[in-house]
């Protein structure tokens, strides 16, 4: 489901970052990148945002600081909103090896963090993020989030740089038009 959302206390909104140069923890924002990050942090800062935490990972603290900036707010890092590492190679077939983990969440390439682990991991981050009494914006990467949601692969395959999503106390979470 996509579209305008009535942002209620306890809601966390899910943030992609950016567009990035790279996939690397250092890689920065390219310039539509930049220009993104503070279109998000308009079209966010009328959401009643009371907290921002980030992965701390360049491109998605990035994307925090204009929102962070704009509201006048700190952007709290933790280091569980780092993206999932797939395997602890460079690998040609990364993209199937990723297909077939959202199939699989218990396969667990060497050197890298099972689909169940890393969903296990983000969790832990969303629910000690949680306002019951404001809205949070957490700053994360695409196959963490995707992990979060239960997204499927293809869904993975379509999520934008930035994608907002509000994830609801219940439970419940859809896409956000930002």
């Amino acid at each position: 489901m996509t579209g305008r959302v009535e942002v209620k206390p306890g809601t966390l909104l899910l943030v992609r970052h950016a567009r990035a140069t790279g996939q690397e923890p250092h890689a920065p924002l390219t310039p539509d990148g930049e220009a993104a990050a503070q279109e998000l942090a308009s079209s966010l800062a009328g959401l009643g945002v009371t907290r921002i935490v980030s992965s701390p990972w360049v491109r998605a603290a990035a994307t925090a600081r204009p929102l962070a900036d704009r509201l006048g707010l700190p952007v709290t890092t933790d280091q569980r909103l780092t993206e999932r590492v797939l395997s602890g190679a460079s690998r040609a077939d990364w993209r199937e090896r990723l297909r077939e983990s959202f199939a699989d969440d218990t396969l667990c390439l060497p050197g890298g963090e099972s689909g169940a682990a890393a969903r296990a991991r983000i969790q832990a981050a969303l629910a000690d993020a949680r306002d019951p009494a404001g809205v949070v914006a957490v700053v994360t990467h695409g196959n963490l989030l995707a992990l979060a949601l239960g997204l499927t692969f293809g869904d993975w395959a379509t999520l934008r740089n930035p994608d907002v999503w509000a994830a609801r106390p219940d439970g419940q979470a859809m896409r956000v038009e930002a």
